[in-house]
């Protein structure tokens, strides 16, 4: 099956808040405020090349709005046109030069639960800042989780849509897929269509544990963590946002050989969730919408 995407590029919010929530992702959070215009703000990490890596609006209730994925090029792009509406996908927007910040050349479509996605190549790239060692801030964008009714099928549609890769599974509860080396930047776990939750990469488990102390100086609640997962084997922390977005800090996701690697069902055991066993300390909580996204089937603003 043809690859067309190899990247996570962005995640799009909108929260009633706007600016509050704009505060914490700037803030405490630590990522940049690359573009701000007429209630809509660009961020893009520290460390990374990526023009933004969250889009954040003013909307009169909490929604994910778009999730997108970069492309080799612009051919990949018009492929991937071909394809969708060779499988009969809806298309939201066909191929075409990306007005918004950083431009680029994307479609957009509806995966199979409503959730707008977004195909982009030619994005504008910066040159990313010098994060220093122990600062504790997010260097990359890491991964997005979301809920769906039917994880075996919507798994499906991104192996047949876009060319995703299983790479373990936790019972038939959850999957992890990838699009290139690192072991996951999309995952599905079973529950209403609806984000669960964006992960932000550190530098390493320390930075890890010093931007979480960052955010519990300043009365963050901890939402679960610290620990490490089995599945990927990376080391996480989550937080919620003022705003009711979950966010994540990890660490040493793990890299895969393409050529030899196979697929890992694991037991659903908290030994597996968290092998260090430590995240008992805060939690596992519930997190995560427990209701449909109220912007499924919806195209997501431009």
């Amino acid at each position: 099956m043809k690859r067309y995407v190899d990247g996570l590029r962005y995640v799009g919010l909108s929260v009633p808040d706007y600016e509050t929530e704009r505060e914490f992702f700037q803030g405490l959070w630590g990522l940049t405020e690359v573009a701000q215009k007429d209630g809509v703000s660009y961020f893009a990490t520290q460390g990374g090349e990526q023009h933004h890596v969250i889009r954040l609006r003013q909307n009169d209730d909490r929604r994910m709005e778009v999730v997108s994925f970069s492309a080799p090029d612009r051919e990949s792009v018009d492929g991937l046109a071909v394809h969708l509406r060779e499988r009969g996908t809806k298309i939201i927007s066909e191929p075409a030069s990306l007005a918004t910040p950083g431009g680029g050349y994307g479609l957009r479509f509806f995966d199979i639960d409503g959730r707008t996605v977004e195909v982009s190549a030619e994005v504008a790239t910066r040159n990313p800042d010098i994060v220093a060692n122990r600062q504790g801030v997010p260097l990359t964008l890491s991964h997005a989780v979301f809920f769906t009714p039917d994880v075996a099928a919507t798994v499906a549609f991104y192996e047949a849509t876009l060319g995703f890769n299983v790479s373990d599974w936790v019972g038939d509860f959850m999957c992890f897929l990838r699009c290139n080396t690192k072991h996951h930047c999309l995952a599905f776990l079973t529950g209403p269509a609806s984000l669960n939750h964006v992960a932000f990469d550190m530098r390493d488990a320390d930075d890890m544990m010093r931007g979480m102390g960052r955010l519990l100086k300043s009365n963050v609640k901890l939402n679960w963590g610290p620990g490490r997962h089995t599945a990927g084997d990376n080391t996480f922390a989550y937080f919620m946002s003022p705003g009711g977005n979950v966010v994540e800090y990890t660490a040493e996701l793990e890299t895969v050989d393409e050529a030899t690697w196979q697929p890992t069902v694991y037991p659903r055991t908290f030994d597996i969730i968290d092998q260090w066993g430590t995240s008992r300390i805060g939690g596992p909580v519930e997190h995560g919408q427990v209701q449909a996204d109220p912007g499924l089937w919806t195209p997501g603003a431009i």
